[in-house]
């Protein structure tokens, strides 16, 4: 695993550490202890600028599923190295802002920052992919820790609501964005976006090429609250505002404008991405902005100032797109000129932005609220958050000498070329775009001086707070004097950032048009009377009379119609789509188990039934089939005369013994057909299984025949009589036509040489499929907590009916004597032969999975003798736990291989000479095999327990 590799996992690792040691810290603030993890990452990414800098791109590779092309690929260059920068150089201001704003006392601040160091991994891994699949993972885990960031206070309605909205809306545009991804596979053959940039020509004139770009710009829209989903980003504004800070100013809102830069050099040259990306980043400017001065809660305007700043740069990424047309002209440097400004701009936004939730943060903690209209009065008492608010409200203002005000100017420049253009014949109305720009930020200038004057200044309400208020701790405001320290500094000495961070950015954005050296970027605080100083003193001028005219316009503090607005639609979408989801439900979810199963087999019999009957080139050909032996033909009839009676018994139990008969039987075809794990697996599961139905049967009322039709009884015969029809006739055709050789042939020849196992079966399980394997024993602990949650939280009249009094399951009292004293001795022998399985299973029969059944048998004839009090006093062990414990073992298996630059679970072995062993071979499949093993017990015991017992 490469540095780079380590630096995207740290955050994950250390999220890990706290969950394991916040008990045994609880003294110390867990903040304390990952501050170093974001500080440490900040440092070493600007170690890396002089090499970007130098046009040395970090770029490493990590096999992952190389069949798929789906590998572990980071790319540092230009772009990237800008947003790293700002998620750990941010990330550590929040960390440290955070530790004093949250009490560890009060708050489980040990959840908050296992989020925040999720969401920092999740961003890292986001902004260095260069394989698309793994982008758009960590994309979809932005969303989710974003989601618990969000709903951290879940006691909360309006937190839990913002949390599910965000969620719904930007995993919607994930979802999107995931199939315009697969379009630029089907496309470009390959999921790296360096091998599609180089291979566009193939793709530009694809007809799935507009799809894809759509599709990818539904996920950056939602993303970075584009209208019209810009919706979910003030209802997230319910977050603590460390959240907010640094989700929602600095980074998870600027993914978005990441994708749109990333992939410009994909699709900028066509002209509907100019389009689409500049039309709605202006319309999301302006609308955002007259909202802004609407609000009357501080955090509800950042996050509309927010909305309209990031429609801000996505417009100039738009017009920057323009540029693709013009190569080689002097035009080029016009419009890349836009793209400088929405790099500039991105950088400038993060800082002020940043700065400004950390002071309402601190307002909100100092006073105990963020409502404009009861406060003011601020200016002497909190006279360091004050100053703090000028600078970073000033520089979103765009006014000098302050770094918004500089890339406003920029902004200006790229909208005035942009009224002028000729190639998109807009010269009759291009005027236009300026306006527009004009106009947003005279509302952008009004909101500013709204949040510090309004907040600051004025008279002191202090009947209308909850708190005195006062100046906040040194710890909360070093970060924000931090952040407006680099507003001014960016602002007089600009060029700090051009030739170090955006110049390189330029040249991964615009790389078809930039080559080493022909591409400066020289940021000027001066450029003389211009139009754009004349805008802006308009600016000045116009935002200061609607500032005094705010509160007697109605038209300018009066909020919409509720019923007129988007997030009307959304919530009446959303109920639309649960009652008509119910409507649905309730149509075919009768409470009838033979309905359900009604469905599944018609639904069955229906699709593969038809496409055996439609599908040409379908033989079903038995005459190569191998004569049937007297030994089989009478476990077929052993099998086939309990599967006839089972429909007619009386009893449960009798259908249990049945059930079972039919399991065993199917053990002695395996024996038959000489697969000896397969029996034991399947002896093993059937004996838990019959334990199984034995408690759920248990808890159920007793059995009531009622008289069911004739009819009836002739469809349930016509549907059964159909499935086994269908799946016989599958596998005759399976049997009868291969379209390709057996893989079986390259298992038994490659296992032992790749694997250093002759177990076949074993071998695939934990090599040639362990990512299967792990996926399956992930479901089963699912399965197993999901059985563990519906018991629990059933309060005696649940979903399996009213419990007994007696809550042990025992034989009789008459073999309880005999029961225990074989089980001592059985116990032991199950327990050691289970062990056996597991340790041999690499090269004999057996291994993880059977081994861990094996335990559970042990377990449970343990439990049947001596009852589950009893059992749990014995083995004092969380089951929960060690299905946990066994799938981190799995998973970490796995990931240990990238330690070695191999792929995702790929495993070794070798020969050692050991003591007292002598030659013995030992493989890294066994630590994965261990993993399955622990979590097959966990998973089978969590389910007996929780069945058999009240928890």
């Amino acid at each position: 695993m490469s540095t780079l590799h380590f630096a995207v996992m740290a955050p994950f690792i250390a999220a890990l550490v706290v969950l394991l040691i916040y008990k045994i810290t609880r003294r110390i603030h867990t903040g304390w202890l990952i501050l170093p993890v974001p500080v440490l990452l900040f440092v070493y990414f600007l170690g890396l600028i002089p090499s970007i800098q130098a046009g040395n791109p970090v770029h490493e590779v990590l096999e992952w599923i190389p069949s798929l092309g789906i590998n572990f690929t980071v790319y540092l260059d230009g772009l990237s190295l800008i947003f790293t920068l700002l998620i750990s150089g941010i990330g550590s201001l929040v960390v440290l802002y955070s530790i004093f704003y949250m009490d560890k006392n009060k708050e489980a601040v040990h959840r908050f920052y296992i989020y925040l160091l999720l969401f920092m991994g999740a961003m890292l891994g986001v902004v260095l992919s260069d394989n698309l699949m793994v982008l758009y993972g960590f994309w979809e885990m932005t969303s989710i820790s974003s989601f618990l960031l969000i709903a951290f206070w879940n006691h909360r309605d309006r937190s839990r609501y913002g949390a599910l909205k965000s969620m719904l809306i930007t995993v919607f545009g994930g979802l999107a964005m995931l199939a315009g991804f697969i379009l630029l596979y089907v496309m470009a053959g390959t999921f790296s976006v360096r091998e599609i940039i180089s291979n566009l020509h193939t793709i530009t004139d694809h007809a799935l090429f507009i799809p894809a770009m759509i599709l990818v710009l539904l996920g950056a829209f939602t993303k970075s609250a584009q209208f019209p989903f810009h919706i979910w980003l003030p209802d997230a504004m319910e977050a603590p505002t460390p959240v907010s800070a640094y989700l929602h100013s600095a980074t998870m809102v600027k993914a978005g404008i990441y994708l749109v830069a990333r992939l410009s050099p994909v699709f900028a040259g066509h002209s509907l991405w100019f389009w689409l990306v500049s039309a709605t980043g202006l319309v999301t400017l302006i609308y955002a902005s007259v909202r802004a001065i609407k609000q009357t809660d501080l955090k509800a305007l950042l996050a509309f100032s927010t909305i309209s700043q990031l429609g801000l740069i996505m417009s100039l990424l738009g017009l920057g797109s323009a540029a693709a047309y013009f190569s080689g002209s002097v035009d080029t440097l016009i419009y890349t000129k836009a793209t400088t400004a929405a790099v500039f701009h991105l950088m400038n936004h993060a800082i002020f932005k940043g700065a400004l939730f950390m002071v309402v943060g601190i307002v909100d903690h100092e006073t105990g609220t963020r409502d404009i209209r009861r406060l003011g009065g601020l200016m002497t008492l909190m006279p360091i958050t004050f100053t703090v608010a000028v600078i970073g409200a000033f520089s979103m203002a765009g006014l000098p000498p302050f770094n918004g005000f500089l890339s406003k100017e920029m902004f200006f420049t790229a909208v005035l070329h942009a009224a002028s253009m000729e190639f998109w014949n807009v010269e009759t109305w291009g005027v236009l775009i300026p306006i527009v720009a004009w106009i947003a930020s005279v509302f952008t200038f009004v909101y500013s001086m709204i949040l510090v004057f309004r907040t600051f200044t004025g008279r002191l309400q202090s009947d209308k707070l909850e708190k005195q208020p006062h100046e906040a701790p040194i710890g909360m405001l070093i970060p924000p004097v931090i952040l407006a320290s680099l507003a001014i500094v960016f602002g007089l000495f600009p060029n700090l950032l051009s030739y170090s961070l955006i110049e390189p950015a330029m040249a991964s954005i615009h790389p078809s048009l930039l080559q080493p050296g022909g591409f400066n970027v020289k940021i000027e605080f001066w450029h003389g009377w211009t139009p754009e100083i004349f805008m802006t003193i308009a600016i000045i001028i116009v935002g200061t009379l609607l500032y005094f005219l705010h509160g007697k316009l109605a038209v300018l503090n009066t909020a919409l119609t509720r019923k007129l607005s988007l997030n009307h639609l959304y919530d009446w979408g959303l109920r639309s789509l649960e009652g008509g989801g119910r409507s649905v439900t309730k149509s075919y979810m009768t409470g009838s188990l033979r309905h359900y199963v009604l469905y599944i087999f018609v639904f069955f019999i229906a699709v593969l039934g038809g496409s055996l009957l439609l599908t040409d080139h379908i033989r079903f050909d038995i005459s190569e089939f191998a004569p049937m032996s007297i030994y089989e033909a009478a476990a077929v009839i052993g099998l086939v005369v309990p599967a006839i009676v089972l429909p007619f018994v009386r009893t449960r139990l009798m259908a249990i013994i049945l059930t079972g008969a039919i399991g065993y039987m199917v053990v002695l075809f395996f024996v038959l057909f000489r697969a000896p794990d397969l029996a034991l697996t399947q002896m093993i599961v059937e004996t838990v299984s019959v334990m199984l139905f034995l408690l759920c049967f248990y808890h159920l009322p007793k059995l009531k025949r009622e008289k069911v039709a004739m009819s009836l009884k002739w469809k349930n015969l016509l549907i059964s009589a159909g499935a086994g029809a269908v799946v016989t006739l599958i596998a005759l055709a399976a049997s009868s036509d291969r379209a390709f050789e057996s893989i079986s042939e390259f298992f038994v020849k490659e296992s032992y040489t790749l694997a250093g196992g002759k177990n076949i079966v074993n071998v695939i399980l934990v090599d040639f499929r362990g990512f299967d394997t792990m996926l399956e024993v992930m479901v089963l602990g699912i399965a197993a907590l999901g059985i563990f949650a519906l018991i629990k939280v059933d309060s005696g009249e649940g979903v399996l009916g009213k419990r007994e009094a007696a809550s042990d399951l025992h034989l009789p009292n008459s073999n309880d004597v005999i029961l225990r004293t074989i089980s001592r001795v059985v116990i032991f022998i199950v327990l050691a032969f289970s062990w056996y399985l597991f340790m041999a299973g690499h090269n004999e029969p057996g291994g993880g999975f059977i081994g861990g059944l094996m335990t559970t048998a042990a377990l449970v004839l343990l439990s049947m003798a001596y009852g589950m009090d009893m059992t749990k006093n014995i083995i004092p062990v969380s089951f929960r736990r060690m299905t946990a414990i066994g799938l981190m073992i799995a998973l970490l298996t796995g990931v240990g291989s990238f330690l070695f630059g191999a792929p995702f679970l790929s495993h070794a072995f070798d020969y050692f000479d050991l003591p007292l062993l002598g030659e013995t071979e030992l493989a890294t499949a066994v630590l994965f095999d261990l993993g399955v093993y622990l979590a097959v017990v966990g998973v089978t015991m969590t389910i007996i327990n929780s069945i058999g017992r009240d928890n």
